[in-house]
This record gives structure tokens, sequence and C-alpha cells, in this order.
């Protein structure tokens, strides 16, 4: 099963600014609960990345 985090970082992405806002089961349900908390804004970004469940992994 693939789930989908939906991370709010800095323009440049680093990994040191992501904060995660949620863990979704499709990308359209998380690209909709950004949208709805407005985390894309002049300074930061969304990002999504897709995981699989039950896989040992960094992310």
């Amino acid at each position: 099963m693939e789930l989908f985090i939906l991370f709010q970082t800095d323009r440049y992405q680093s990994k040191s600014s992501k904060v995660c806002f949620g863990v979704f089961d499709s990308e359209e349900k998380a690209i909709e609960a950004a949208n709805l908390e407005s985390l894309s804004e002049y300074e930061s970004e969304i990002v999504i990345e897709k995981c699989t469940l039950n896989q040992f992994e960094e992310i």
C-alpha cells in the first residue's frame, strides 16, 4: 500500500526545514489538504512524498 506524506518546506527545500502536515492514502487528498490550509505561500512550498507502507527507509 502506498501512502503520501505532505510536507511544508522553505523555497530551497532543505531537509532541516521540512514540517510534516499529514499522511494520506491518495495524492489528491494531500493536495486538497494543502490547499485548504494554504500551505503554499511566497516563502514556502509543499512537497508530497510517496512511500510504501511497512517498508523501512529514510524519507
